[in-house]
């Protein structure tokens, strides 16, 4: 019951007494003391100034009756030393004398801070009357401090609250954007995969019409070869994507001049017309980078794909490779659309697209910068997009850490047959580029035991890069290649006065006469339909060999 009682009281507004007359001290405490129940408020005393100050230390006061004539530290002097504490600076001050105060002490009372006077001898009626005054205001006081407090508590939890709810709001808006941009990937998707497939059942079904036209039959052929090279394509992309995004991806490394890649992707889409009409600005520095051919080519292929599909013919494209402190830096810039402030940091997010048109005159899927980002960072570096605005062109720049040459190409390294025959037969060697790699390895056997060294080589590139370092004297090139196909690596090995007399053999499963015309003006020397009969493929490789000595031929014979 003591305990509850001290806690009630330290509730109560407290009024100090301040006298160093103990008989008149206890007069006014008394005073006090009988009405401090109904008043609701508590009494303590001092009997100096200097214990007076204590006590303004310790406690709030509602009020305080503070002796002016008091010795060491008058009334005066106390008042002037509780106001200078920031604490302590508001509480009212009631001076009590006995004697009647003239303006001048007046005056000087009230610039110590004086809110009232008390003349002695004290009528009570007047000291509670005044005190009550302070009580009432002291309490008002700290109720308003409580409702302030509950008004600032309230307010920050409103405010914790609102960020919530613009939290969530900010993440249902992100989840609906995803779920719409995947609805129109979607539509999209089925829209990519709806055309080729129709083109695919028309052509089935006049394939299957009684007395349809030889010419006819051989159209519908090279649609469903077409249509079916474009699904596979949707589908590699979709494939490629997928792998990127579970790091399923592993990199073939090998050092590689960007440049040149960048050139051969660019002659690339030349030579299919992709460019005509634009004007184009190159300007290539070497710069050497530590990974995989066929990615870097992905790249680079769709930064210039979607570069080309964005820009309106007659639009300008800058392509430029320049080394910069540790990176190798290629950046692709075009006047085309652009893109809005608002979709620039989403623009290499998965399925998001710019604007599309009913008429889908850009097609695609939308995945191509998702891609490149992944195999971007696959190879340990950043790619960015930067559009002035809508209509206002794009500009989008990778960032790939430099390799230095003497340490990457692997100068020096002989360049010996992965199939070899015992001995020295005289017969040519032989570049396999296939990307089947049962196929591959059948058929480099095969070679090998008629006397033949073989190298080979998985994909376009690759390929290349072989007939480059080993300068065989034939190669068998299959048509459906990744990275670059069997017509690009023609191009290439044509265009290049080290590798334009080696004797290229197109190994496909493409056996229509268009096909075969393709085949002979990207530059080979013979057209071979898979599945190739051994004696055929010796047949091809004949006019390199070595002639026999005639005994050996009699031998033979």
């Amino acid at each position: 019951m003591l305990t509850e009682s001290i806690v009630a009281n330290s509730d109560k507004p407290k009024i100090l007494v301040v006298n160093d007359d103990p008989a008149s001290l206890l007069a006014l405490t008394s005073l006090l003391d009988g009405r401090a129940d109904e008043g609701n408020y508590t009494v303590l005393s001092a009997r100096s100034g200097q214990e007076a100050l204590r006590q303004v230390l310790l406690h709030d006061f509602a009020v305080i009756l503070l002796d002016v004539n008091m010795p060491g530290m008058d009334g005066f002097e106390t008042a002037e030393a509780i106001h200078q504490r920031t604490r302590s600076a508001d509480i009212p001050i009631i001076f009590v004398t006995a004697f009647l105060a003239d303006e001048i002490d007046r005056l000087k009372a009230y610039q110590r801070g004086a809110a009232d006077f008390l003349f002695t001898p004290v009528i009570p009626q007047i000291l509670h009357a005044k005190v009550s005054v302070f009580v009432t205001l002291s309490m008002k006081n700290e109720e308003l401090k409580r409702q302030a407090e509950k008004l600032s508590q309230h307010a920050s939890e409103l405010t914790a609250t609102n960020r919530r709810l613009v939290r969530e709001m900010e993440e249902r808006r992100a989840a609906e954007r995803k779920s719409h941009a995947k609805d129109e990937f979607l539509a999209m998707l089925g829209h990519e995969l709806r055309n080729p497939l129709s083109a695919i059942t028309s052509a089935s079904s006049l394939i299957g019409l009684a007395g349809a036209a030889p010419d006819t039959v051989a159209r519908a052929r090279a649609i469903i070869q077409r249509q079916s090279q474009h699904l596979s394509r949707i589908v590699d992309d979709l494939l490629d994507l997928s792998r990127a995004m579970s790091g399923k991806i592993l990199l073939a490394r090998q050092a590689t001049d960007l440049s040149r890649l960048v050139a051969s992707c660019l002659e690339t889409f030349r030579a299919t017309g992709r460019t005509d009409g634009y004007r184009i600005a190159v300007d290539l520095a070497t710069g050497w980078v530590d990974g995989d051919p066929t990615r870097l080519e992905q790249i680079v292929s769709n930064l210039l794909d979607n570069a080309l599909k964005y820009t309106p013919s007659g639009g300008a494209i800058d392509i430029a490779l320049a080394r910069a402190g540790d990176d190798v830096v290629l950046s692709v810039r075009d006047s085309g659309v652009g893109i809005p402030p608002e979709l620039l940091p989403q623009v290499f997010d998965v399925f998001v697209q710019g604007a599309i048109s009913i008429d889908r005159s850009q097609g695609g899927l939308g995945i191509g910068l998702s891609l490149v980002r992944r195999l971007v960072e696959l190879h340990g570096g950043s790619v960015g997009a930067d559009s002035p605005g809508a209509g206002l062109g794009s500009s989008f720049t990778i960032r790939l850490p430099c390799a230095e040459l003497a340490q990457s190409t692997g100068a020096g390294e002989p360049c010996t047959p992965e199939i070899a025959p015992p001995g020295d037969t005289g017969k040519p060697s032989v570049l396999l580029i296939e990307d089947n790699e049962d196929g591959r390895e059948m058929m480099a056997t095969m070679l090998a035991a008629y006397g033949y060294p073989v190298y080979q080589a998985a994909d376009g590139l690759q390929g290349v890069s072989q007939a480059h370092a080993c300068r065989p004297d034939a190669a068998l090139v299959d048509i459906g290649l990744p990275g670059i196909d069997g017509y690009e690596v023609a191009r290439r090995l044509r265009a290049d006065p080290a590798t334009q007399a080696i004797r290229l053999i197109a190994v496909t499963g493409y056996g229509l006469p268009e096909d075969q015309r393709r085949v002979m003006e990207a530059g080979f020397d013979q057209h071979l339909v898979k599945p190739v009969q051994i004696d055929r493929l010796l047949e091809a490789l004949a006019p390199l060999s070595t002639p026999a000595p005639a005994s050996a031929g009699a031998a033979a014979a």
